[in-house]
């Protein structure tokens, strides 16, 4: 069941619920793309067309932020709480752990990669990490060999949105894997090269706080939540 904002659908399954379809898809030999949606993109997408259309293509939209769970509660939908683009990686890692599926780990600068590959083996023991590819091999042909060699199932792809959004919509169909999801910069922090918000503050659906502390010149893309919630209100 999806949900529309301003023209953009967001799902509405919680991580159990979506961790079981996308395993069911791997079963089923079915290909599906995940992309994280939060107020900034659905207001980027009002004045690109291209954009909208391509968070759409998406198999499941996950609300990534604090504003789409407000606007749903203004407009008695039913999303209550956030499905964030790294924890649905790391709950994708643990399923793929539990059920014997491979991963394989394309993106993010040089060495990036491998080091996220060792934390996650550190943490979900029995993982397959078959593969990884940092995102700066310019040549696209030998990215997708080794990918196809590797057999993986499950693809993330770390190259920035929307850039890896339209890399997956590009590629998926001529490659191995059935799951698909852009990750951002979740590499950075799974490796341990970046720092995430304190736990506190990703409960409260406040990570975006703590960033607007630590990089106070943010503040003006901050201004986007308020113009998103009274524009999808108006909606």
């Amino acid at each position: 069941m999806k949900e529309t904002f301003l023209g953009v659908d967001v799902c509405t399954d919680t991580y159990e619920q979506l961790a079981a379809k996308l395993i069911e898809d791997i079963n089923h030999n079915r290909k599906s793309f995940i992309v994280a949606i939060n107020p900034e993109k659905i207001m980027k997408a009002q004045e690109d067309e291209r954009l909208r259309e391509l968070l759409n293509k998406a198999t499941y939209q996950i609300p990534d932020g604090i504003g789409v769970i407000l606007a749903s509660i203004i407009k008695g939908g039913k999303i209550r709480s956030r499905v964030t683009g790294i924890d649905m990686m790391l709950r994708l890692c643990k399923e793929a752990a539990i059920h014997g599926k491979k991963i394989f780990l394309y993106g993010a600068k040089p060495g990036v990669a491998e080091e996220a590959k060792k934390k996650l083996e550190e943490r979900f023991p029995g993982i397959q990490i078959v593969g990884t590819m940092h995102g700066y091999e310019k040549d696209e042909n030998v990215v997708k060999e080794a990918i196809n060699k590797s057999d993986a199932d499950i693809l993330f792809v770390a190259l920035g949105s929307p850039t890896q959004e339209y890399w997956i919509v590009k590629h998926m169909h001529s490659l191995v894997p059935k799951v698909y999801q852009g990750v951002g910069g979740s590499f950075d922090v799974v490796s341990g090269r970046l720092k995430r918000a304190p736990l506190f503050f990703q409960k409260l659906g406040l990570e975006w706080f703590y960033r607007l502390i630590k990089e106070p010149w943010r503040w003006k893309r901050q201004l986007v939540l308020p113009k998103f919630l009274i524009k999808a209100i108006r909606e």
